[in-house]
């Protein structure tokens, strides 16, 4: 049974630090391109930060570029977004994604989300 499980999500002040996880199960995790994306009311989805399968590759969103950084620990099969400088304009559910880094498998996983809340 695949799962994509975050966690880490809460209540921090605007300039305040959080950490994301996402534990995967239930699929080869290393074949996976790992994602961070973000949504708040009424707006887009957005991708927030990619990690390629090993994490030799990193890209991240223009908003957030500079202040998050996402890493992966393949042994633990988790992928983590540390979240520094936070502003209020990051509040959204942050969703984990899974996407086959070979294009002839189409499948891609999401998680259920955390929620991210920065005010004062």
């Amino acid at each position: 049974q695949v799962q994509l499980v975050e966690s880490g999500g809460g209540l921090v002040q605007p300039g305040g630090s959080l950490r994301l996880s996402c534990a995967a199960s239930g699929f080869t995790f290393s074949s996976y391109v790992m994602r961070w994306y973000r949504q708040s009311p009424g707006k887009e989805r957005e991708l927030v930060a990619t990690i390629s399968s090993f994490g030799g590759s990193t890209n991240y969103a223009n908003s957030v570029k500079g202040r998050f950084t996402i890493s992966r620990d393949n042994a633990k099969n988790t992928v983590y977004l540390k979240m520094n400088s936070l502003r209020t304009e990051d509040t959204a559910v942050y969703y984990c994604n899974a996407l086959h880094s070979l294009t002839m498998y189409p499948k891609q996983y999401w998680g259920q989300g955390t929620q991210v809340t920065v005010s004062s």
